[in-house]
């Protein structure tokens, strides 16, 4: 029996030995190592150098795979922002591509032909207009390029607007505003000013989210390689050299900034339009951005027009058609609007397809010479739209696009006829300048 047990443990020995190596086989021949990204280390610098070293340490953690070591000119900086961020954007370009290769038998419209020639955002920060596929890269390399104005202002737009994950932010802040009110608790004690890179809570809840370390290295921590008890080696501490009271306080405003911190979004741009009075003033054609929709999804719906003459004719319930109306006002990412005014001109402006029906009556107003005077806005079916309702335009059947028409409140303009006083244009000038026919 003992016998027994000791073959079946050298035949468990030389299954585990591996997959051996034939006689015949080149002694030099070598298997193929594979280098980890993990390998590759950042330099860091500390903020003495200047901002434009913050700006840099930003840019080399955009991304988490190895990198060139980045320039601290300004000039270098900028080239690499756009040619590293660029990159995203010609992937997307690559894919749009794509869907439009697939979608290719579908019917293509005169891009002359369109209502509106595309969807364009505003960046906040430098006031650009850009497409969908350049906003994030712009507004990105806006932020970096602010490391040279304000590193504070820079690393906390860093950290709200580089992050998706809204809770990994509010984590990180609560622990960031946690370092500074220990400080701030205790200004002797030399504890609290260091941080130790290594330290689980700081790499799993702090290092982890994108401008961290530079709102940190922004408060005036400084990286230092410190000896550590019980340790041969030295490891890489932030730690805060000035503490005087005058810089302790300035340190909290800084933190109520950071708790404050917002993300910095691209804003759509209405591409605010005057038309002269025209019969075409129903017709709408749309770009694909207007519709939530790929290539191969624009074919089903193609395939599935002709199953809605079947649909029609069963007997639904009304929770079964508000469900199936809610599902295709889901299409719509974004909806245009053109509103006919009492003296024939329209006025046009694209939306969100959930924009809520007050923002679409500020935008009417801040189009009005006269825009303080109340005002109804009537929908398709003479469905009237009140201002006070928060109501999405998607909820009111506004999308994708369509006609509303203007009409002044009757008793304040019988008031203002009373007492001789009339505006003798509605839109204000810098939109009558240009004005266009609808073709």
């Amino acid at each position: 029996m003992k016998k027994f047990f000791e073959d079946i443990k050298k035949d468990m020995k030389f299954k585990s030995a591996g997959p051996g190596k034939k006689l015949t086989d080149d002694a030099s021949t070598k298997p193929e190592v594979v280098q980890s990204s993990s390998s590759a280390k950042h330099n860091r610098h500390a903020p003495s150098e200047g901002s434009q070293r913050a700006g840099a340490a930003a840019l080399a953690r955009i991304e988490q795979h190895q990198r060139p070591k980045v320039h601290t000119s300004q000039d270098a900086i900028r080239n690499q922002v756009k040619r590293e961020l660029e990159a995203e954007a010609a992937a997307l370009a690559e894919k749009q591509k794509a869907d439009t290769a697939e979608g290719a038998k579908l019917p293509v419209k005169d891009a002359a032909c369109l209502s509106v020639s595309g969807v364009y955002f505003t960046c906040p920060l430098t006031g650009a207009t850009l497409t969908k596929s350049k906003r994030e890269v712009h507004i990105k390399e806006a932020i970096l390029m602010r490391f040279e104005e304000d590193p504070v202002e820079a690393s906390v737009m860093m950290i709200h607007t580089f992050n998706k994950d809204r809770e990994k932010v509010k984590a990180a802040v609560d622990i960031i505003s946690k370092y500074i009110d220990n400080i701030f608790k205790n200004p002797t004690e030399e504890k609290y000013r260091k941080i130790k890179l290594s330290n689980k809570v700081y790499q799993e809840k702090v290092g982890c989210v994108e401008g961290s370390r530079e709102f940190l290295e922004a408060l005036g921590f400084t990286s230092i390689m410190l000896p550590v008890e019980g340790q041969e080696e030295e490891e890489e501490f932030l730690v805060l050299l000035e503490h005087s009271p005058d810089a302790l306080e300035l340190m909290k405003e800084r933190r109520d900034r950071l708790q404050r911190g917002e993300p910095v979004r691209a804003q759509l741009d209405r591409q605010p339009q005057a038309f002269r009075s025209s019969p075409n003033a129903q017709r709408f054609e749309l770009p694909p951005e207007f519709y939530n929709l790929t290539a191969e999804e624009l074919k089903r719906e193609q395939q599935q027009r002709s199953e809605l003459v079947e649909k029609n004719a069963m007997l639904r319930t009304k929770a079964m058609r508000e469900r199936e109306e809610q599902r295709e006002r889901r299409k719509y990412n974004y909806t245009l609007l053109r509103i006919r005014l009492p003296d024939g001109n329209l006025l046009q402006g694209t939306f969100y397809a959930w924009d809520r029906l007050p923002v679409l009556f500020a935008f009417v107003r801040e189009s009005l010479v006269d825009g303080w005077q109340p005002f109804e806005l009537i929908a398709p079916g003479s469905q009237k739209l009140k201002e006070s309702e928060e109501i999405a335009l998607a909820e009111c059947n506004l999308v994708p696009a369509a006609l509303l028409t203007f009409a002044w409140d009757a008793a304040v303009q019988a008031d203002i006829a009373a007492a001789g006083g009339k505006s003798p244009t509605l839109l204000k000038p810098e939109l009558l300048k240009t004005i266009r026919t609808l073709s």
